[in-house]
């Protein structure tokens, strides 16, 4: 998996194509009519339905007053017209709106995750996640199962990229690592799994306790995915998951308050030292029932 998917390299160009645009005064028709094309050209640009043709990207750019971003741009295209989507190999496919974060989540330079429900797919060994899966929905058949735990399983590749494998802080709540999802065996697995990655330079995971009380994250569990310095400008995205689509949120003052929240939460764990000790002694009590 490279670093930067054609999904993530997309949405990063219509979010500046849209930026510059606004930036410099424009609306979509005012743009459209300077590249002769119809408005619709300039809307899929801008929400990465497209990517821009070379000769409209360079009239746009030196339009919109920045004529200096067409090579970077340029580069950006033929690199995303040369990748492939990984996860396009799962014969089962993915969720519309999924194929998205998946995306979004290969190419993080950092991602901060509230768990209150059940651990992050990043996490998850493979017992855990097919105990979960296996539950959360109806499935045709068991091998449509095992491909989608594969799929989750293959995500976990990030963890192990040489040079820039992303930054991780994740906060749990305490009832996730007390509900024995699979039983005894595989939660005690899975939490001497999360120690494991716990002790990684690039992961913190501090645990909620049901001490802490009352917390600013009691509306749900959300993923602040943060990008490489090459997205610069890049205000980041909050990703919101529930049944039936995963919501995307990436103006400045909903991220904002998002980080806000997640700052609380991290005043308001445990110490990552202590969510260790947590965990080894959860493990423990496990193995002694």
């Amino acid at each position: 998996m490279g670093t930067l998917t054609p999904t993530a390299i997309k949405r990063w160009i219509a979010l500046e194509m849209k930026r510059l645009r606004e930036a410099a005064g424009y609306d979509r028709a005012t743009a459209a009519e300077r590249i002769g094309k119809a408005t619709t050209v300039i809307a899929h640009i801008e929400t990465s339905r497209n990517l821009p043709a070379p000769a409209d990207l360079e009239i746009l750019l030196k339009f919109y007053g920045v004529p200096e971003k067409v090579p970077r741009f340029l580069d950006l295209i033929k690199r995303a017209k040369r990748g492939r989507d990984w996860w396009i190999n799962f014969d089962y496919g993915v969720f519309d709106w999924f194929n998205l974060y998946l995306g979004l989540e290969t190419g993080a330079a950092r991602i901060s995750i509230v768990d209150l429900v059940g651990l992050h797919g990043l996490f998850q060994t493979r017992d855990y996640a097919l105990a979960l899966m296996r539950e959360g929905r109806r499935w045709d058949n068991q091998a449509e199962l095992e491909t989608m735990v594969d799929l989750r399983m293959a995500r976990q590749g990030i963890l192990d990229r040489p040079g820039d494998a992303p930054q991780i802080w994740s906060i749990v709540d305490e009832g996730v690592l007390r509900r024995q999802v699979g039983g005894p065996a595989v939660m005690s697995a899975q939490l001497r799994h999360l120690m494991d990655l716990s002790e990684r330079s690039n992961i913190d995971i501090q645990v909620l306790p049901f001490t802490a009380g009352a917390h600013g994250a009691s509306d749900g569990t959300f993923i602040i995915i943060d990008y490489p310095a090459e997205f610069s400008g890049d205000p980041g995205t909050v990703y919101v998951e529930n049944r039936r689509e995963g919501l995307y949120y990436e103006d400045k003052e909903d991220l904002r308050r998002f980080r806000n929240t997640f700052e609380r939460l991290q005043a308001q764990a445990d110490h990552p030292g202590r969510t260790r000790n947590f965990l080894q002694n959860l493990a423990r009590e496990l193995n002694e029932h």
